[in-house]
């Protein structure tokens, strides 16, 4: 009896787990992003304003798409962490109407949020649906900076 198949099957079968298992774990992960000490690049600052971002805030810019059925629960989860949290806002973007910030911010799928500092730079990038806890981890040591800032425009 040849049992090449029944290999290929287990292989192709334990392939596939591993795969979902590692893509279960990253999903929703919020990632840093490498902090620059350069000022923000002036158009990476026009899009952000172009795209609503509110100056002198954290900001959880999350992109989305029409039939995205993580998008609404992320959509959820961030407006919940910005209606609670005080200095942090939350702005949604739909994806397919504004290509040109999703190539230029590479969003390669939905739902992506970007975590944006109080000085407009993008500190964090999760793509799935993070959970609350996540948003909140992410969010917590921004805070302090974005009272700073406000503190020296007043």
């Amino acid at each position: 009896m040849d049992m090449t198949g029944l290999i290929a099957g287990g292989v192709a079968l334990l392939a596939a787990s591993a795969y979902g298992v590692v893509h279960r774990r990253r999903a929703g992960r919020v990632r840093a992003v490498p902090a620059a000490t350069d000022p923000v690049p002036p158009l990476q600052a026009d899009l952000l304003t172009d795209l609503g971002v509110p100056p002198g805030q954290v900001t959880l810019l999350q992109f989305s798409s029409a039939f995205c059925a993580p998008c609404r629960t992320t959509r959820v989860v961030c407006a919940e962490a910005a209606r609670t949290t005080p200095g942090v806002a939350h702005v949604e973007v739909d994806a397919e109407s504004r290509l040109d910030a999703v190539r230029a911010l590479d969003i390669w799928k939905t739902p992506t949020v970007l975590i944006v500092d109080a000085h407009g730079r993008i500190a964090g990038r999760a793509q799935g649906a993070p959970t609350r806890a996540q948003v909140l981890a992410a969010v917590a040591p921004l805070l302090p900076a974005a009272a700073e800032l406000t503190e020296e425009k007043a």
